[in-house]
């Protein structure tokens, strides 16, 4: 078996059996990529189902030269699921990682922006032009639901449910959720949506995209990146931020207001509670608070 026969499989594996992202999928293809490279300039022919524990290892060990520690825990993590997919179709008995650790990284916190940077960054909003009544809307939308940015680009005004208060939103590996949605966020779709993108000439094929650029076509993730960095430099913001910083701020705010972590963790889309526990280490001065507000022995 070739590595490219064996990548190429795996991908569809990923894309099929397991319904993953692209996104995510070319970050596996990258993984074993990386390795199959490796062998390549080091003139070692070998294929996947014969390589051993020891070539796999000298190969981390030449990466972890060259990267940080958390992309070498992700490469090695993806290592894993593409051996562990060869020993799945009956290709391999064993997987080469087993035994090979991940290096010990710590835990990143997200960055947040308080209430008073956001509405700082949607007041900088240029409301004159078409396209800043939809920035306005962009910007609601991900702090006032959460979502990520790929979720923002791809959501449909078919996924609109504003009667009920829901928004439907496709997350990692197409599983779908309803977030609720609040009155002024709903306002602020309804006036870019029927004000701004009803006057536009749309692409046939992107009728149902709620978002889009000047020419009627889906915005990129990208252009969503640009024009929060554009905002962040018009206000003097001196923080990096990105589109998921208003995801973790939705986050970080709910739960300073008292919301149910288990709640958070349904309007985010974490599989795991896991995931959204990492909030609770954010506020530590909220948190303080909280103790002595509500502990019996102040």
């Amino acid at each position: 078996m070739k590595w490219e026969h064996a990548l190429k499989d795996y991908c569809l594996y990923l894309q099929i059996e397991r319904g993953l992202s692209e996104n995510t999928i070319n970050n596996y293809r990258l993984d074993v990529t990386k390795l199959s490279k490796y062998l390549q300039n080091n003139e070692i022919t070998i294929s996947p189902i014969q390589i051993s524990k020891s070539t796999v290892q000298d190969c981390i060990y030449a990466i972890a030269k060259t990267v940080n520690p958390r992309s070498q825990s992700r490469i090695i993590s993806g290592l894993k699921g593409f051996f562990n997919y060869l020993i799945f179709e009956g290709y391999r008995e064993t997987n080469p990682l087993d035994t090979i650790d991940s290096p010990k990284i710590g835990r990143r916190l997200p960055d947040t922006l308080s209430e008073t940077d956001i509405d700082r960054l949607i007041a900088a909003i240029d409301l004159s032009t078409p396209q800043g009544e939809r920035n306005r809307a962009i910007l609601e939308v991900l702090y006032g639901c959460g979502l990520r940015v790929s979720e923002l680009t791809h959501l449909n005004i078919s996924d609109l449910y504003f009667e009920e208060g829901f928004i439907k939103v496709t997350g990692k590996g197409n599983k779908q959720r309803f977030v609720p949605i609040v009155d002024s966020t709903v306002k602020y779709i309804a006036i870019y949506k029927d004000g701004i993108r009803n006057h536009q000439t749309i692409a046939d094929d992107q009728r149902d995209i709620l978002f889009l650029n000047r020419n009627g076509k889906q915005l990129t993730r990208a252009m969503i990146f640009t024009i929060i960095k554009q905002l962040a430099i018009k206000i003097n913001l001196n923080k990096k931020i990105s589109p998921h910083t208003f995801r973790h701020s939705f986050a970080t705010h709910l739960l300073e207001n008292g919301a149910d972590l288990r709640a958070i963790q349904l309007m985010l889309g974490h599989e795991s509670i896991t995931s959204t526990e990492i909030y609770t280490h954010i506020d530590r001065k909220h948190l303080t608070t909280v103790m002595k507000s509500f502990h019996p022995r102040p």
